[in-house]
């Protein structure tokens, strides 16, 4: 059985494929839309995609560009903030529907290929809970699926991360052998990562909590108090 994985690069998506190569013959999904750090998270694709041997004809890069055109993201052209102790509300790093955008390439491939199963790292504590990364988006989509595609046994939507904190996601992938050294997270840079950004320091603090070092590169570290 086939599954669609959407692999951005990031931790979160090389953890993701590792579950699903665990079951699944896997078919890898990249997606482009005018990210600052789009040329990096497209070489941690292909670098996950090697580590797990995954054939050219089951790689799939798209480029929804339209997503930095409309804007209104600082992934895309605002001012990418430094992580805060505490943030309110839905953070400047949020694209715009992007999920939703992704997930119709996903379900469209998916048919094509006979996948089974599409998988998504998506995590609801992420980044102060992006709207479409909660886990009622996701049950929502799964409705879309079976209203709008000739599946007679419909495409099945698992998000296996969608409740784990950073350091569970990461002791996941270790137990796993997931290459989370091949992974990029970083929102600013794309050759040692900033450390500072909502992003490094998520990734930096599950890590700690993990008890395990990050094996990328970093510019700097955050305050103690962040981690």
């Amino acid at each position: 059985m086939k599954a669609v994985v959407l692999a951005s690069g990031g931790m979160d998506s090389c953890v993701t494929v590792a579950m699903a190569a665990q079951e699944y013959e896997l078919a890898l999904l990249h997606i482009n839309y005018g990210q600052r750090t789009q040329e990096r998270e497209f070489r941690a694709f292909h670098d996950i995609a090697d580590f797990y041997r995954v054939p050219d004809d089951h790689r799939l890069v798209i480029s929804i560009e339209h997503l930095a055109r409309i804007g209104g993201s600082s992934l895309t052209h605002l001012e990418v903030h430094d992580a805060e102790k505490e943030s309110h509300g839905i953070p400047n790093t949020y694209v715009p529907f992007r999920n939703a955008n992704m997930m119709s390439i996903a379900v469209s491939w998916a048919e094509v290929i006979g996948a089974g199963a599409l998988f998504v790292g998506a995590v609801e504590e992420d980044s102060s809970g992006y709207p479409d990364c909660r886990e009622t988006f996701y049950d929502a989509f799964q409705r879309v699926i079976e209203t709008g595609t000739k599946y007679e046994t419909p495409l099945r939507i698992h998000t296996p991360l969608i409740h784990l904190g950073k350091d569970e996601i990461i002791r996941q992938g270790l137990a796993l052998g997931a290459p989370l050294h091949l992974s990029w997270s970083c929102y600013k840079n794309e050759d040692r990562a900033c450390g500072v950004c909502e992003s490094c320091v998520l990734r930096l603090r599950g890590f700690r909590r993990a008890g395990a070092e990050d094996p990328i590169p970093y510019e700097r570290y955050p305050d103690e108090g962040l981690l």
